[in-house]
């Protein structure tokens, strides 16, 4: 069963109409600001999305099933209410996002905004098949950034190899197994890029969010609840488990170190409303914020006999041969 999404995927999405059907932090099928942050940033194939077919339906997040149940259960108490006694002190209210969530998520944005910063990120898609049964896809990806316009990732995996650089002109992705690569314009910061490789290629970095200007308020801004679940072990270092509950029907749960620099060491990603619940798990080792690459780190230099894949040329062979 093929579900790498290759140098091939690439001359195919030159032929075709954008679609977008990609899972996000953001929510939905649609992205109506334009920016995609998406950590799980999912494209449309036979095995790599859940099928409205798969037998299983979609459901509502544990969090908003209680809030239905409180709106409710607050209805229904409304007549009660008018009798209490009007000195009565009123019971505090919980904050939905607690104190502990809140600092330990400032101080992961405060170390992830480093100028410079690399990891390797040991990676596991939960995908539905033709037929509803999830099928686990692992990857390796190792990490180098610096901000504010300066990436290069490599990908290995069970669907294959590629690598993606960006350099603050131009977004290039190599396939080393065909030997053959593909270079678009790119500007602006680490997330624009990302998003232009994704549009434009369907190649995607599921951990966009990681290097966005601010991180920790793109996974605040979206929280409808957050809290600290307690304190667990990760790869022998001591971790801050978090629990986020996202507006947009998302899941998230993060393990930071129990420190001052709070540095991610496990994300877990679970779609609650889409059928089968997909979910994305990521674990990170190797951080580095010291060191920075040389700018050719971030800059594509073909190998001998690479083929370069013309977009252009194969969008044009494919409205010829309608």
């Amino acid at each position: 069963m093929k579900v790498w999404n290759g140098a091939g995927a690439v001359v195919r999405k030159a032929r075709q109409h954008k679609v977008t059907v990609n899972p996000s932090v953001n929510g939905g099928d649609l992205n109506p600001s334009g920016r995609d942050h998406s950590l799980m940033n999912a494209h449309a194939t036979a095995a790599s999305l859940p099928r409205s077919n798969s037998g299983a339906l979609p459901r509502r997040p544990a969090f908003l099933n209680v809030v239905c149940t409180v709106g409710v259960g607050a209805a229904l108490a409304c007549a009660a209410w008018s009798g209490a006694r009007a000195d009565e002190p009123a019971a505090p209210l919980k904050p939905a996002i607690s104190e502990e969530a809140a600092i330990a998520v400032s101080q992961m944005g405060k170390t992830l905004m480093a100028r410079d910063l690399s990891t390797t990120a040991r990676t596991i898609r939960v995908y539905l098949d033709e037929s509803g049964r999830p099928l686990h896809i692992f990857h390796t990806m190792k990490i180098a950034a610096h901000r504010p316009d300066r990436i290069a990732v490599e990908f290995s995996g069970d669907d294959g190899q590629h690598s993606l650089f960006y350099d603050g002109k131009t977004a290039s992705v190599f396939f080393p197994g065909s030997k053959k690569y593909v270079v678009i314009p790119a500007s602006g910061d680490i997330p624009s890029a990302l998003d232009e490789v994704a549009s434009n290629l369907a190649v995607d970095f599921p951990l966009g969010a990681l290097f966005a200007a601010s991180p920790d308020k793109v996974l605040l801004d979206d929280a409808m609840f957050a809290r600290q679940v307690g304190t667990d072990n990760v790869d022998d270092i001591e971790c801050r488990h978090l629990f986020f509950a996202q507006k947009s029907g998302i899941d998230l749960e993060l393990w930071v170190e129990n420190n001052s620099a709070a540095t991610p060491h496990r994300l877990v990603v679970t779609y609650r409303t889409l059928p089968g619940e997909p979910s994305f798990i990521a674990e990170f080792t190797n951080w580095n914020t010291d060191e920075r690459p040389s700018d050719s780190d971030f800059s594509f230099h073909p190998p001998a006999g690479a083929e370069k894949i013309d977009l252009n040329s194969a969008a044009t062979t494919s409205e010829g041969a309608k």
